[in-house]
C-alpha cells in the first residue's frame, strides 16, 4: 500500500524577527529535549555533523493515528533559522509534491493549477461525486457534473469550499459525513495532542484561535488533494521559540496533521548554533486497518518523506554544516 506523502518541512513564522530579543539560553536545551520527547539523549556534536535523525513517535492507541519526531542542529542562531524557514518554499522540489502553496486565502489561484495526473485525479473524482471526497452532505450537493480541469465549475466548487473553511478555523470544521463518518478536523487535532500528554504540555496554548492561514494543493498517494492550513508561533522559556503548522482540512488523503517545532540556541565548537527539534503528528483513514508489516511500512515510509524535506530545506538554506 503506497503511504501518505506528507508536505514538506516549512514553518511559516510571521514573527520570526522577534527572536532577535530572545533572552539567553536559561535551561539545558539536551534535557528539555528529553523531558517531552523520544530523544532521551542527545549529542549535539554528532547532530551538527551528520544528518538530521528521524526516530519513530511515541506509540499512539487509535489505528488511524502515526507519528515521527525529528531533531539536528543547524549554524547559526534560532532568529536565522526560523527566517531561513519562513523563506523556503517546497514547492521548488518537485519529488515534494507540494504543486501549489499560498499565504492567507486567495482561492482565485486555483485556476492556476498544473496540469498534471495527481490534480487530474481529484478533478475527475470531483465531477464523478466520488465518495472518496471529504466533504460535507452540505457541500456534496454543491458539486459540479461537468468540468476537465481545475477551471470553471470544478475551481469554483473547490474554491467555495475552502473559503467556507478557512473562516470556520481549525475548531469549527463541518464533518467529513459525505460518506456517513463524521469525522471532525477539531476532534482529531485534539485526539491526537491527548495521545502525546508531554507534547501537549510542553506546547499547551500554542494552537489556539485562526492562526496564521495558508492552503496548499500537494499530491498524496498519486492523487491531488486540497488543503487548509494554520500556523502559529511564540517565545518559549530559556531563549528557545515555538512553532506550530495545522493542517486542518484536507479533501482527501489523510483527515489531519500537525507540525510541531522547538528551537534552542545551543554552542557547538565553540560556535553559535540552534538545535531544531520536529514533531509530526497524523491522522487517516488509510492507516487504520494496517497492521504488522504494512503498518511498520507505512512508519518508514512517513520517516523517508519528511527526512527528504528536512534534507532538501537544510540544503538549500545552509542549514547542515
Amino acid at each position: 500500500m503506497e503511504t501518505i506523502v506528507l508536505r514538506a518541512t516549512r514553518c511559516l513564522l510571521a514573527a520570526a524577527s522577534t527572536l532577535l530579543a530572545l533572552p539567553a539560553a536559561q535551561a539545558d536545551p539536551v534535557s528539555e529535549l528529553a523531558s517531552f520527547s523520544v530523544f532521551d539523549k542527545a549529542d549535539l556534536a554528532q547532530l551538527a555533523k551528520g544528518e538530521a535523525k528521524p526516530m519513530r513517535g511515541a506509540p499512539m492507541s487509535t489505528p488511524r493515528f502515526l507519528s515521527v519526531q525529528t531533531a539536528w542542529v543547524a549554524p547559526g542562531s534560532p532568529a536565522s533559522v526560523a527566517e531561513a524557514m519562513r523563506r523556503w518554499s517546497p514547492t521548488n522540489h518537485a519529488e515534494l509534491k507540494v504543486y501549489m502553496h499560498t499565504n492567507g486565502s486567495d482561492f482565485d489561484r486555483l485556476a492556476q493549477a498544473p496540469n498534471n495526473p495527481a490534480v487530474q485525479a481529484l478533478v475527475n473524482a470531483t465531477v464523478s461525486k466520488s465518495a472518496d471526497l471529504q466533504i460535507s452532505r452540505e457541500e456534496a450537493a454543491k458539486l459540479p457534473s461537468a468540468g476537465n480541469a481545475m477551471a470553471g465549475p470544478v475551481a469554483s466548487f473547490w474554491s467555495g469550499v475552502l473559503s467556507a473553511r478557512a473562516s470556520a478555523g481549525p475548531f469549527g470544521q463541518p464533518p467529513y459525513d459525505h460518506t456517513g463518518e463524521a469525522i471532525k478536523a477539531g476532534d482529531e487535532i485534539n485526539a491526537l495532542l491527548r495521545q502525546q500528554p508531554k507534547m501537549q504540555k510542553q506546547f499547551s496554548g500554542l494552537i489556539s484561535g485562526g492562526g496564521d492561514k495558508f492552503w496548499e494543493l500537494i499530491g498524496v498517494s498519486q492523487k491531488g488533494v486540497l488543503t487548509l492550513g494554520a500556523s502559529y508561533n511564540r517565545q518559549a522559556s530559556g531563549g528557545s521559540y515555538q512553532a506550530a503548522d495545522v493542517l486542518y482540512y484536507a479533501s482527501g488523503g489523510y483527515y489531519v496533521a500537525i507540525t510541531l517545532y522547538q528551537m534552542w540556541p545551543v554552542e557547538v565548537d565553540g560556535k553559535a548554533s540552534t538545535l531544531v527539534w520536529r514533531g509530526d503528528m497524523i491522522s487517516s483513514a488509510e492507516l487504520a486497518g494496517l497492521a504488522g508489516m504494512e503498518r511498520m511500512g507505512s512508519e518508514s515510509a512517513m520517516i523517508r518523506d519528511i527526512s527528504r524535506a528536512v534534507r532538501l530545506f537544510r540544503r538549500d538554506t545552509g542549514a547542515a554544516r
